[in-house]
């Protein structure tokens, strides 16, 4: 099926205002750092809008009732999970969704605390909210991440108000098991702390059996104080037509987040609802043939990886995201070391914790191919002292 969608045939981004391309333009640098595929989005989407483009006229455009529908739909029939028409808020982007939360919970100088690495957005949120920043590590079990929630009770303040959870988790790759989950929505129903709950690569599961839990989902006492963030973007590689939404059933937390967003964020853009339709309900084929694609691109990376000296990756259960310990290769600066390899990489500092860097696979295995050679002939010279930056 992976062969139907040309997933391996190579697509020219030079000269299409890439973020991620253009960051390296005119240098011999293949850019695996920032989150977004280097596939065609699916054909059912490509043909939404190739038709509502031809209607011509882009005027203000409400939220499409059947897109409502859509996710009311999704959401029962993936996860279980009953949600209303009336929780839905769309958002022109989930890091708008992420910094909304943080102007919309608690006051100035309040904490909100998260788990690193993370997101970049979740750290710098609070300081354009004015708020602190909280951060406990995730730490490392077997070939895997998790909470430390010991650790993670004893950061908690009398002015924590909020903690932003990533799941599926950016950048380690975790799949949150209904347990871990329930723990951590008991911290925070025991603590009165709100929850935002980033699940934008929630349709990116790899691993066979992993199924994807919204904590809102857990119980009405945790659904009414979470805010749930999703979006097509991840999934289907829509993120440049900037179509999110949040799912908040506590009324009082949907008027706290909407009066944030009122005379600055703007409507979410006509492509960005015909594409998202065309996404949820007409690009399941084309999914799952990415998830084929990515698994096997996945499956590539770890054992080239860990066969490097010095480096490794833990297991990813979820995303198109490679987390790579350097630690104990011994590279200071493994950003412009890899830079100076032909390989663009994300570097760990970004999402709080040095000695990493993460790694974009969702892109054709023969690029991917060529990245991971270039990354495995430079430190395997280091490691023979043949290789300085």
């Amino acid at each position: 099926m992976a062969d139907y969608f040309n997933f391996d045939t190579p697509v020219d981004r030079s000269d299409t205002c890439s973020m991620k391309w253009d960051k390296y333009r005119g240098k011999e640098i293949i850019p695996l750092w920032v989150a977004d595929m280097d596939f065609l989005s699916p054909p059912a989407v490509r043909d939404a809008l190739v038709r509502r483009i031809g209607h011509g006229v882009f005027g203000y455009t409400l939220p499409p009732q059947e897109l409502n529908e859509i996710i009311i739909s999704l959401m029962e029939n993936e996860y279980g999970w009953k949600i209303e028409k009336e929780w839905i808020v769309w958002l022109p982007g989930l890091v708008t969704g992420i910094n909304l939360v943080c102007r919309a919970v608690g006051k100035d100088a309040d904490d909100v605390m998260t788990a690193i690495p993370v997101y970049p957005p979740f750290l710098t949120g609070p300081g354009n909210s004015r708020r602190n920043l909280i951060k406990v590590p995730l730490v490392e079990i077997n070939d895997s991440w998790g909470f430390d929630f010991e650790s993670m009770e004893k950061a908690i303040t009398p002015r924590t108000r909020l903690f932003l959870l990533c799941n599926p988790h950016n950048p380690v790759g975790r799949v949150y098991e209904r347990d871990e989950l329930a723990s951590l929505a008991s911290i925070c129903i025991k603590h009165n702390i709100v929850i935002s709950s980033d699940e934008i690569h929630c349709g990116l599961l790899l691993e066979p059996g992993k199924r994807h839990i919204p904590i809102a989902s857990l119980s009405p006492e945790t659904a009414d104080r979470t805010i749930t963030l999703m979006a097509p973007s991840k999934t289907f590689n829509l993120p440049g037509l900037g179509c999110s939404f949040a799912i908040i059933s506590n009324a009082a937390l949907r008027k706290s987040f909407n009066m944030a967003m009122n005379g600055i964020v703007p409507r979410v853009n006509t492509l960005g609802y015909i594409a998202a339709i065309a996404a949820y309900r007409d690009s399941h084929d084309w999914h799952a043939a990415l998830i084929d694609y990515l698994r096997e691109n996945r499956d590539l990376v770890l054992s080239s990886v860990n066969k490097m000296p010095g480096l490794s990756s833990r297991q990813i259960e979820a995303t198109y995201l490679a987390w790579i310990d350097t630690r104990e290769s011994g590279i200071e600066d493994p950003v412009k070391f890899f830079e100076a390899a032909g390989v663009g990489l994300f570097d760990g500092n970004e999402f709080g914790t040095p000695g990493f860097v993460r790694l974009n696979f969702g892109c054709q295995r023969s690029l991917l191919k060529k990245a991971l050679e270039r990354m495995t002939i430079a430190v395997q010279k280091r490691a023979e002292g043949m290789f300085y930056v």
